[in-house]
């Protein structure tokens, strides 16, 4: 596995060794020990799925208030997205600086970021199905979202009219939201 840095300090792409022949390939998705030589040291509780359907739905940007604030490892195994992360840390250095890529099937890649970062994503091609691991657990009561079009923090998505879920619509501008991220306390 290699690691790909990105302007923000923490936050890398992953790309794989895939090993291929004619009859397709193989590669690790996961290795406690591979992860630590890269610099993560987080401790993965839970395994989440999502499919959508249609290209340029927009799922985002979502997060999880502290004590439930949660560490994120993602990819596509169907599809493509533009993948972003916002430094949503209160002091961060590059507080609202956020970064996009493009994961897919084909370039197999995988995305990181620590805890107080929001994240989303824009489907690219129809029948996506997008895979993350998550340092902690789901929490109903400290998951949150801020609207994907927030000028504070001016993310190009490359569309102004994506589908997006009812809870996506009603999302607050950060602003006006209780996020609780502080940098150095996460």
């Amino acid at each position: 596995m290699k690691r790909i840095a990105t302007r923000i300090p923490g936050v890398f792409v992953i790309k794989p060794q895939v090993i291929g022949d004619h009859r397709g390939y193989f590669m690790e998705t996961y290795s406690k020990d591979a992860f630590r030589q890269l610099g993560i040291e987080a401790e993965f509780v839970q395994d989440n799925q999502s499919f959508t359907q249609k290209k340029g739905t927009l799922r985002g940007i979502h997060f999880q208030n502290e004590p439930m604030a949660q560490a994120k490892l993602v990819r596509v195994t169907r599809g493509a997205v533009l993948d972003v992360a916002v430094d949503l840390r209160k002091g961060s250095p590059t507080y609202l600086h956020w970064e996009a890529v493009e994961l897919s099937a084909d370039n197999k890649r995988m995305f990181f970021f620590p805890p107080g970062f929001g994240h989303g994503f824009l489907t690219l091609t129809d029948d996506v199905e997008f895979l993350y691991k998550v340092d902690n657990l789901y929490s109903k009561e400290c998951d949150r979202g801020i609207a994907f079009n927030d000028p504070a923090i001016g993310i190009n998505w490359g569309t102004k009219t994506p589908i997006l879920s009812e809870k996506d619509q009603k999302a607050p501008w950060l602003a006006d939201s209780d996020c609780n991220f502080i940098y150095g306390e996460i």
